[in-house]
């Protein structure tokens, strides 16, 4: 039995798994992860991105930072790819339990997902720091410089977490319990080398930890199933969903 042969029989017994994925789920639908040959540590800037996108120069450089959010932040035209279809198509058969990422794109939702835990929160949800309230992704498009609330012209900032901010708790909190109450952990598309969202693996006490990826992670050897690849082509195949 080949390893995707496995994984399709673990789905098929099981009504009890999760999902946890990163930047690599994504970049099938167009989206640039950081830290690939491609990505965008591997651009230039006048900031390196991961400057850029830190708390301390949000508040320093507001504006240099909304150029570059609009610029490689704001994929709108991006869709779901065969990953994130295979999910939704999971969640709406009764297997699957959650999605956890780390991912701001929204893209889980677009394909169909409902449970998604977003520890990084999400491009689509931006927020007055005056007032509160709340405005979309298209706002934040259409508004030059640094964008100012209609109601008080407060200064809006985007509700995901930022380099030197600290993740939300409470879906910290859901991510480890439903990882922690898995029968199967999918991880994908992930360097799983960002903490403290790569620690979550271990919390997972269960026998069956699958790692999909297209390149080797320091976790490998804790696999207990191990395939290598394009977690969309995987995932879209053995879900029918390519």
């Amino acid at each position: 039995m080949t390893e995707r042969e496995q994984l399709k029989r673990w789905i098929s017994e099981s009504d009890n798994i999760v999902f946890f994925g990163g930047a690599g789920v994504s970049t099938e639908s167009g989206i640039p992860d950081f830290r690939s040959v491609d990505g965008l540590y591997h651009q230039q800037y006048d900031y390196p991105p991961e400057q850029i996108l830190s708390h301390s120069f949000y508040l320093q450089n507001t504006e240099e930072f909304y150029r570059f959010y609009r610029n490689k932040m704001l994929c709108m035209d991006a869709k779901p790819n065969a990953a994130h279809k295979a999910l939704a198509k999971l969640e709406q058969e009764g297997k699957l339990r959650a999605v956890v990422t780390q991912n701001i794109d929204g893209l889980h939702q677009k394909a169909g997902s409902r449970k998604v835990l977003e520890l990084h929160g999400s491009v689509h949800r931006n927020f007055c720091q005056k007032c509160g309230a709340l405005y979309d992704a298209e706002f934040i498009l259409g508004t030059e410089g640094i964008p100012l609330c209609e109601s008080c012209s407060g200064k809006i900032k985007p509700d995901v977490v930022l380099y030197e901010e600290s993740l939300n708790m409470d879906v910290m909190k859901e991510a480890i319990s439903r990882i922690s109450q898995a029968e199967i952990l999918i991880i994908g598309g992930t360097s799983l080398a960002v903490y403290p969202a790569a620690g979550l693996i271990d919390y997972y006490g269960g026998e069956k930890l699958v790692l999909i990826n297209r390149d080797a992670t320091p976790m490998d050897r804790r696999a207990d199933l191990l395939i290598q690849g394009n977690i969309g082509e995987i995932l879209g195949r053995i879900c029918g969903t390519e």
